[in-house]
């Protein structure tokens, strides 16, 4: 009786370090991913809020200021308030276009047509394209002098403005190539959801005797509802991280028209060696 319980205790005990051992092994496997995550999300984060309170040009050491780059932000820098305006403006423009124009899309080529893969990948191409390129492609169609847009209007008899020297259009101008960067991706996620409606439904609505439009709001548009709240949380997501085309379009010009606050949290930390403010 007492070797059969020493058998058991040494049967539980063994047990016991398999199961830890084995927790051992999945801390193993998935401390790549916390590492990265602390290193590259959780201790920037936190660096950034310390920096905050501190006077740092990066080339000397941190002085701790407590909450005067809070205050200076908040009651004198002007520039502050005209970017973050810049900012919401930006997104209100470019969000629902980046919802329906890629809809419109996806409807284009859910269709069985000739080379509609073609017309896929073509749609998606912007995306895979650098902003770089993008924002240099574009600067040349919105040129006012030499422009493709500029020379097209000519020929219709509309003399065309300087499109991203103009504080008026230049906004809008960015967020055009923004929402043609972004479309192949939304339309996409659109074409995803398209295909997983069941052929079924349209055929009792036309028995039903709906037509095209009521096909489209009352079976389409729903069942999208997924796809369009996905794609609405990413825009507003995207538009208030957006930098890359307009540091190569605009430079947050003219008149600080397209500066945006990542645009502006760039130009603080890093051209005027703010970093402390920039945080």
């Amino acid at each position: 009786m007492k070797a059969e319980s020493q058998y058991n205790q040494n049967n539980l005990i063994t047990q016991l370090r398999r199961i830890k051992w084995r927790n051992y092994e999945g801390y193993l496997f998935i401390a790549p991913l916390f590492i990265g995550i602390f290193a590259f999300t959780i201790f920037p984060l936190l660096f950034s809020i310390y920096m905050s309170f501190n006077n740092w040009s990066i080339v000397t050491p941190p002085k701790w200021v407590g909450i005067q780059n809070y205050v200076y932000m908040f009651t004198k820098d002007l520039l502050f308030w005209k970017v973050l305006g810049n900012t919401f403006r930006y997104a209100i423009l470019s969000i629902p276009p980046s919802i329906i124009i890629p809809l419109l899309l996806a409807l284009l080529v859910n269709r069985k047509l000739a080379g509609v893969n073609f017309y896929r990948a073509a749609f998606f191409l912007p995306l895979v394209t650098s902003a770089v390129a993008i924002g240099t492609l574009w600067r040349w169609i919105y040129d006012g002098d030499f422009g493709l847009l500029n020379y097209i209007l000519a020929l219709i008899n509309i003399d065309g403005p300087s499109w991203l020297a103009d504080p008026t259009w230049a906004m809008p101008a960015v967020v055009v190539t923004t929402i043609w960067q972004g479309a192949g991706y939304n339309m996409v996620i659109y074409l995803s959801g398209l295909q997983g409606i069941p052929d079924h439904l349209y055929e009792a609505a036309t028995i039903d005797g709906a037509n095209a439009g009521e096909k489209f709001f009352l079976i389409t548009v729903p069942l999208l509802t997924p796809q369009i709240f996905f794609i609405t949380i990413m825009g507003i997501i995207s538009s208030f991280q957006s930098f890359g085309l307009i540091y190569v379009m605009t430079s947050g010009g003219p008149m600080n028209s397209t500066n945006v606050y990542i645009y502006y949290l760039y130009m603080m930390a890093i051209s005027n060696v703010k970093m402390g403010y920039g945080s």
